[in-house]
């Protein structure tokens, strides 16, 4: 699988997950549906900011730098509508809103990546390049905070890796008392690592 295949296709389950969200008819399985978007997202992004981004400042350039600068930036926006809705209920005032405006800042995202990010990273890698930076992003996932920390520092890639490898393992306690939809997979034991190794 290349990069940009395993970056969309974590986009597609984010948006399965919204729409699981909003089509969810009680307040618990709201609340199911919002955890897991929670726990895939936090995953996704700090995954893309320790493997992807690092690719394209290393085989872009100045340019990568540039449209990581971006991504970072993107990305800061959707951490804090994530760290606030992750504590809302479904049912308060405010979570519908703010769950419309975490989604509108991802799909601004999820746009700038399909559309400028991927293709100008596809260009200058090869099939095996890509497929091991694939794999690093989704080994990665397993490894860092399930819950939106917008406040970890963010200086470098490196800093915030480390602020995040210090708040998974309080995050993954916290996820465990989190209630999931059923059939839906958020444990590492779940994990088939051999197409990752």
């Amino acid at each position: 699988m290349l990069v940009s295949e395993a970056i969309g296709q974590d986009h597609l389950y984010l948006d399965s997950c919204y729409e699981n969200l909003k089509s969810s008819s009680t307040t618990d399985d709201k609340i199911k549906w919002r955890n897991m978007l929670v726990w895939n997202l936090a995953r996704h992004a700090i995954s893309e900011e320790l493997t992807v981004y690092p690719a394209m400042e290393k085989h872009l350039g100045e340019e990568g730098k540039t449209l990581t600068k971006d991504d970072f930036e993107q990305h800061a926006a959707v951490k804090k509508d994530l760290y606030v809705l992750q504590s809302l209920s479904p049912s308060d005032p405010k979570f519908s809103p703010l769950l419309e405006q975490l989604m509108h800042d991802l799909h601004t995202h999820i746009e700038h990546e399909k559309n400028e990010d991927m293709p100008r990273l596809e260009s200058v890698l090869s099939t095996s390049e890509s497929e091991d930076i694939a794999k690093q992003f989704m080994r990665t996932k397993q490894f860092v905070p399930t819950k939106s920390h917008p406040d970890a520092p963010t200086s470098s890639p490196v800093i915030e890796g480390l602020a995040g490898l210090l708040a998974a393992p309080v995050d993954k306690l916290r996820t465990m008392m989190d209630s999931f939809p059923e059939g839906e997979v958020t444990g590492s034991a779940e994990v088939d690592w051999r197409g990752m190794l």
